[in-house]
């Protein structure tokens, strides 16, 4: 995390170079990730086809255990892929960090709080039109004010922070991870051989220690996308 990101402006409006050139090689992993696992498909499934299943019915299970029946073929494929985007969009910085004149060419896209907080804006965006949908606007309107009028604030509140909690969550453990990840590898080099061999230890250790994070938030920001569309087309 040694600089900042590189930009350029266009029609008065600045673009994050970092973000777009590593969110592109990540939407480009995934696709063709995907698409390996499932080119050759067989009745009796081994080794990549395994794993897919595997991640399948993983993202199937947090539907399941958060939505109702009527609802959870509406959302299955989209958790399913919002897992694995943010899974390697968390991982990517672990092994691709590239600078540039001082400036990060390469990064995970979600280290990146505008990333993360748009990722979170969607769901939201999408909770809120999904009970639109299911319960009507006046039904979806009346919601805010269950079970008495006191309530709409409160619930206007909530809303405003589940979006800001659900990206700044992401953001903050991949953010520091990234961070603590390149100062070990500055004090590894710092004093020659005496910290090297140490330095190069706990880096690794740290690495593992980060995949298992990043794992673990993909898993949440996508339980948690399930619990509020939920909450928005159930009664």
């Amino acid at each position: 995390m040694g600089g900042d990101a590189l930009t350029f402006k266009l029609f008065g409006l600045t673009f994050n170079t970092t973000n777009i050139v590593s969110g592109l090689i990540i939407y480009a992993i995934v696709f063709f990730t995907l698409y390996g696992m499932s080119r050759k498909i067989q009745m009796k499934p081994t080794g990549a086809q395994n794993v897919l299943e595997w991640l399948i019915d993983f993202t199937n299970g947090i539907v399941r255990s958060q939505m109702p029946a009527s609802e959870r073929g509406h959302y299955s494929f989209f958790a399913f892929v919002l897992f694995v985007f943010i899974f390697f969009a968390n991982q990517f910085g672990l092994l691709f960090q590239l600078h540039w004149n001082g400036a990060e060419v390469l990064r995970s896209p979600t280290a990146d709080p505008v990333v993360t907080l748009t990722l979170s804006l969607m769901v939201m965006m999408l909770a809120h039109f999904a009970g639109v949908a299911e319960n009507g606007l006046g039904g979806y309107l009346k919601g805010y004010i269950k079970p008495f009028t006191l309530m709409l604030p409160i619930n206007i509140i909530e809303d405003f922070a589940n979006f800001l909690t659900l990206g700044l969550r992401i953001f903050g453990n991949i953010f520091a991870g990234e961070l603590l990840m390149s100062l070990i590898a500055n004090m590894a080099f710092s004093h020659g051989v005496l910290t090297i061999i140490p330095g190069l230890l706990l880096e690794l250790a740290w690495q593992g220690f980060s995949i298992f994070i990043g794992s673990i938030q993909a898993y949440v920001f996508v339980t948690l996308t399930t619990v509020y569309i939920s909450r928005k087309v159930s009664e």
